[in-house]
């Protein structure tokens, strides 16, 4: 087995179950999409949809990739110890009844054991973008669907470079609530996730989703080239053919910049075990 050559300080935490500072490491408040491998042997350990902000100043999971981590009781009985599976290269310690997130588990691991690969250099990977309201609804369901990486929370379309939330609800940026999906488009395709968009909101409300009114709850798809935007005129004459009113707009993504919102408002329904109020699914296709 091949190991990477490690710096006395990954050698203090990896092989002799050090510890490091809390709030110190690179990848706490870190929170880019990706995959986070064992800095000894590369293994894929983490993936950035099971990370979450504990406040205790390790990065921390509420699972791990299959098979990927050991649990080794510590010495002393209190605690357990997780460890690279295939190396055994130290990461943190497992807590469990915490009643933080619904997984009620917290796998607190150091960030020098850690090596994160961004989902960008995964080629297979695409993004779409879609805005159905408020956006904790719109991300809560592509989470869920199948071939989907990771959804986020964020803001696209108007003018204000990094808006805030607070900008983006005074309803003068120009932004609407978007969610960014990437997802592996040998998994699902580009029409099944344009379907699931209109299946869950109301894609003929003009001022708005539900109770929440205003020019940042608008119905739009960003799309990335001509072809998705064929896909998405299809979908839209096919519920207008139903007799459907449809409002959504279709934006050129290219035109457009997406900002991720704020930390607070990803993976908003996930870490509350709750269910959006005003995107319910609707069977149109």
């Amino acid at each position: 087995m091949e190991f990477n050559e490690l710096t006395p300080e990954e050698i203090y935490v990896i092989e002799n179950k050090g510890t490091e500072m809390p709030f110190s490491g690179k990848y706490n408040g870190f929170y880019e999409a990706g995959i986070y491998n064992c800095k000894k042997c590369n293994t894929p350990l983490f993936s950035s949809t099971d990370k979450f902000d504990s406040g205790s100043g390790w990065p921390s999971f509420d699972d791990n990739l299959p098979n990927a981590v050991k649990e080794v009781p510590d010495a002393d009985g209190r605690r357990v110890e997780i460890v690279c599976a295939n190396c055994g290269g130290h990461l943190g310690h497992v807590f469990r009844g915490e009643q933080i997130t619904p997984k009620s588990t917290r796998h607190c691991v150091n960030s020098i054991s850690l090596d994160f690969k961004p989902v960008q250099k995964e080629k297979k990977y695409k993004k779409a973008y879609f805005a159905s309201g408020c956006f904790w609804g719109t991300e809560y369901w592509f989470q869920k669907a199948h071939g989907v990486f990771d959804a986020h929370s964020g803001y696209m379309g108007g003018r204000t470079i990094d808006p805030t939330y607070y900008e983006v609800c005074r309803g003068d940026t120009g932004h609407l609530e978007t969610v960014e999906v990437i997802y592996d488009p040998k998994e699902v395709s580009y029409e099944e996730l344009c379907k699931l968009f209109f299946e869950t909101h109301n894609p003929e409300q003009m001022n708005g989703q539900g109770p929440d009114i205003g020019s940042q709850y608008l119905s739009a798809i960003f799309t990335n080239d001509v072809e998705e935007e064929d896909t998405v005129q299809m979908l839209i004459n096919q519920l207008e053919d139903k007799g459907m009113n449809i409002a959504t707009m279709i934006k050129d993504a290219n035109e457009h910049t997406f900002y991720k919102a704020e930390e607070e408002h990803q993976n908003y329904y996930k870490l509350r075990n709750s269910t959006p109020y005003c995107h319910i699914y609707t069977k149109r296709f």
